[in-house]
């Protein structure tokens, strides 16, 4: 099974990746007094001479002895479109020749295999053909094979930033990372060896898996932990969230689940992160299998019986108060309900409500909306738009992602699916910008329908007194 990452080389890092294998190499006082072709040149001196080091590229087990180490080092470390000895010079040539000497200097590359699933030469074979496929046509690279560790081959290369060819800058993009994955996988399964799984959406980040081989605590381990800790622990799905709000986690609710825990800038999707075992429905499910939810299912339901005492008519039913009982009896007024009722005529109207009947449709919406959320309140009112606006700028925020993400994508079948993804958001944030659309008329509107009514309810007044008065005078 062989892993395989990518990143640029900018700047000291040779004194970084010396570091990791000698302490005594970090200091370099020259450093400082280097112009930046000279320190562009120490760096990749140094990765190039961290990639070709003869104690990782020499097999311990032969004998010390100079030439022999000479031609077993030249076995594994090998160039493209350049020596392995003289690869610093020949590179740093082409930069020259075009200008373009500053910026990244090189693109450090590397492909880990399984312990113990092949030797130096087949992994060795297996980077130069795929160093060679994929850059081997514009670019220098150095493929140099680490025996340092007998239980962990790996594959380091180092690739010329820019184009012996035609001088263009090396562009790693997303795709190139999907590209290297997937020569690598092919390659490895021609020499009949195990490919990672991608079944899982998102791979692991290289620190975080190298982290997790070394028995070190990762910060997705340990939000994953928190997160089986509280389904474990949950009775229902209120107590999930619960739980990880006392362990000091805030959360958004959409597609996904993500959790920020306290003082992090980002939050983690955990279905995305963590697998299918970790969307909505997986969880509930988890929930209702713990062993208090399973006993109570199992159990026998016992029948509780008490006595109560009332008073007044029982068939006496409840009237709906608030915004919902507003926009209802108005709907009555414009002889929109009883549904059942035969249409009205438009002049059989109040002239009072007259004005409003060609906002018939949008008030239906408003009416339809109080009573599905139950709202009945302007405070309720106010925290439903809130949690609206805040879904939406969730969606919103995540639909830029994808549009982001949609740019560095080559292959068209991820394309159709991120395109179909950022459409279903779309659908969703304009659901929700319809929602608080009616809750900004509900909050304007039952101001001049509480006027309306009262007007009405005036009128109504006088012509019954006046009827009463007509009626006394006979």
């Amino acid at each position: 099974m062989a892993t395989t990452s990518l990143w640029s080389v900018k700047g000291w890092l040779g004194k970084v990746l010396i570091y990791v294998e000698n302490p005594e190499k970090t200091e370099n006082p020259e450093c400082v007094k280097q112009n930046v072709t000279e320190q562009n040149m120490q760096s990749l001196k140094d990765v190039i001479a961290y990639a070709i080091n003869k104690d990782k590229t020499s097999s311990n087990s032969d004998a010390a002895v100079a030439g022999e180490n000479e031609i077993i080092m030249q076995q594994f470390v090998s160039g493209i479109n350049c020596s392995p000895f003289t690869a610093r010079t020949e590179m740093m040539a082409v930069k020259k020749r075009f200008g373009k000497e500053d910026g990244i200097i090189a693109f450090h590359g590397y492909q880990s295999f399984a312990p113990n699933e092949c030797t130096p030469v087949i992994a060795h074979e297996i980077g130069m053909k795929l160093a060679e496929e994929l850059w081997g046509n514009r670019f220098q690279v150095i493929v140099a094979t680490h025996l340092d560790k007998e239980s962990h081959l790996h594959n380091h290369f180092v690739v010329n930033s820019v184009s012996f060819v035609d001088g263009k800058r090396f562009f790693r993009s997303n795709q190139d990372y999907l590209n290297m994955r997937k020569v690598s996988d092919r390659l490895c399964r021609e020499y009949t060896l195990s490919v990672p799984d991608t079944t899982q959406k998102k791979g692991k980040h290289y620190g975080e898996w190298r982290a997790e081989q070394e028995g070190r605590p990762t910060y997705h381990g340990m939000v994953r932990t928190d997160i089986d800790d509280a389904i474990s622990k949950a009775r229902t799905e209120k107590q999930f969230f619960y739980f990880m709000k006392e362990k000091g986690y805030t959360y958004k609710i959409g597609k996904d689940i993500t959790f920020r825990a306290k003082g992090r800038e980002r939050g983690v999707k955990i279905a995305r992160n963590f697998g299918e075992g970790y969307t909505m429905e997986s969880i509930r499910k988890r929930i209702l299998s713990n062993p208090v939810n399973l006993k109570k299912l199992n159990e026998p339901e016992k029948k509780q019986y008490r006595i109560v005492r009332v008073k007044g008519i029982l068939n006496k039913k409840r009237k709906i108060g608030g915004l919902r009982g507003l926009y209802l009896h108005y709907c009555y007024r414009l002889g929109i309900l009883p549904k059942k009722k035969e249409p009205v005529d438009p002049q059989e109207i109040h002239v009072i409500f007259r004005e409003d009947l060609c906002k018939l449709n949008t008030i239906t919406e408003e009416t339809r909306l109080l009573c599905r959320y139950r709202i009945d309140t302007l405070e309720e009112l106010f925290e439903f738009r809130d949690h609206c606006k805040e879904m939406m700028d969730f969606l919103t925020e995540e639909r830029t992602h994808l549009r982001y993400q949609i740019r560095n994508i080559r292959d068209e079948v991820q394309l159709i699916a991120v395109k179909n993804e950022t459409a279903e958001l779309t659908n969703q944030i304009e659901a929700l910008r319809k929602k608080i659309k009616l809750c900004d008329g509900i909050t304007e509107r039952s101001i001049s329908i509480r006027k309306a009514l009262k007007e009405y309810q005036q009128e109504m007044r006088k012509e019954e007194n006046a009827y009463e008065h007509s009626r006394g005078c006979r």
